[in-house]
């Protein structure tokens, strides 16, 4: 039988899914339907292999079907075990022991299934713990899909303006249907601007900031020095509560994400996508005193939490093997990730040098982003404005015609993953100068 081509599997699910796909951002040009996936490498329809650089983004850390944790998240099938649905399960204790004794910025845990749930959830509680309704998020950060958080990604300057600091940019919600622009209660400033976010406390009651660490949806942009640091002072001095959504950066960067290599603490922290490596599982923590407020014998200041898949069995067990094996392998296996993604690095910025191209790299042990600008971004603002957007996307492409699949979505993080090999890397770079050739 012949094998579907992406067109026609697109064209078939359309016709029972708006746009063919179940989340949009997935939505690609060129349309590529994969069949298989191993390690560093996935399979098209037509047998093509590609160079995995996508990570399905980016929770693969260890690959695409990690064999022990495969093994572990099948064996949690044959045990008896079930989503029993009431009482504790013995398998989320072992779970959060594990995180808490490994995480610094943790002491107690609850686990849900998306990063967007656990967001929310993070929000919430410090909506609860401060009894006020204000948050912060970054310009160009994304912290979810529900109303509130789901806003300022990726906005051009005719729609936020220009640089403002201190001050805050409107709103600009993700798509149609939410609440945001009516509560008010969202703020949005850009990353690396301290004085903005003073600017917005002295304003409104802040109940919580929220950011990614480090920005990795737009690329990969790094916090200036004592940029986190400032958060946590300021976090102190006006009573809110410092959440980091380490989403993308937990685990993939070190056991204890970013907030272990930053040394800044936060009140609470998110965890999703590489903590299970692939499978759908989410970690809020943080420190016990705000946790605890989820079992506040006050319902008046308890928030709500629930869900029927909160530390399903196989996700869990699926976990459990997953930080088990970055536990016992961090001491190797982070040197070398970093190794790799500093000949990456090195490589890139070699072609563009060679070939006379104004770029660079922005890049965090195994996740980089290029940009076609002198230096940097420290914001989104330095993206929009300096950012060769049509390039970028052609630059993919390219690679994509030569089995090196960066997802062709410009300024988007690529992904290096412990299944990589020094080889991968060598014939991504041959092609990389190959496509920019190509490109220019």
């Amino acid at each position: 039988m012949d094998k579907p081509s992406a067109e026609s599997v697109l064209q078939h699910n359309r016709r029972y899914i708006p746009g063919g796909i179940s989340s949009v951002n997935r939505a690609i040009d060129p349309a590529i339907t994969f069949l298989k996936a191993e390690g560093a490498y996935l399979w098209d329809t037509e047998g093509k292999r590609y160079i995995d650089y996508h990570a399905g983004f980016a929770p693969y850390f260890l690959g695409h079907n990690f064999k022990t944790v495969n093994m572990a998240a099948a064996a949690a099938l044959n045990t008896g075990e079930s989503l029993f649905g009431a009482g504790p399960s013995v398998s989320e204790g072992r779970l959060a022991e594990l995180i808490c004794e490994n995480v610094p910025a943790v002491d107690k845990i609850t686990l849900m299934n998306t990063g967007s749930e656990a967001t929310s959830l993070a929000i919430r509680i410090g909506r609860a713990i401060t009894g006020r309704q204000h948050i912060i998020v970054m310009q160009g950060g994304y912290n979810g899909n529900h109303d509130e958080l789901a806003t300022n990604v990726f906005n051009t300057p005719a729609e936020i303006g220009p640089r403002v600091s201190p001050g805050e940019y409107p709103l600009r919600p993700l798509g149609a249907g939410t609440t945001l622009t009516h509560n008010r209660f969202t703020h949005a400033v850009n990353y690396n601007d301290l004085e903005s976010v003073r600017y917005v406390c002295r304003r409104y009651p802040v109940a919580a900031l929220i950011t990614e660490p480090l920005l990795q949806n737009i690329g990969v942009v790094k916090p200036k020095p004592g940029y986190l640091e400032g958060l946590r002072d300021l976090a102190d001095e006006f009573g809110f509560l410092l959440v980091f959504d380490e989403v993308k950066t937990g685990f993939r960067h070190a056991v204890g994400g970013y907030s272990e290599i930053s040394g800044v603490r936060p009140d609470l922290v998110v965890y999703g996508k590489a903590v299970a490596n692939g499978f759908p599982l989410a970690v809020v923590g943080g420190k016990a005193e705000y946790m605890d407020s989820i079992i506040d014998p006050d319902p008046a200041r308890r928030p709500f939490v629930a869900g029927t898949y909160n530390g399903h069995p196989v996700a869990v067990a699926a976990a459990i093997e997953t930080v088990r094996y970055l536990v016992a392998t961090k001491d190797s296996l982070y040197p070398r990730m970093e190794k790799m993604g500093a000949a990456m690095e090195a490589g890139i910025l070699d072609i563009f040098a060679r070939k006379g191209i104004k770029a660079c790299v922005a890049r965090q042990g195994s996740a980089f982003s290029f940009y076609l600008m002198e230096k940097p971004p420290a914001d989104l603002h330095d993206i929009v404005e300096g950012h060769d957007f049509a390039k970028d996307v052609a630059l993919r492409r390219a690679l994509i015609q030569r089995g090196v699949f960066f997802v062709p979505i410009a300024t988007k993080q690529c992904s290096l993953s412990a299944a990589h090999s020094d080889a991968d890397v060598q014939f991504t770079l041959e092609q990389f100068e190959s496509a920019v050739a190509e490109v220019w």
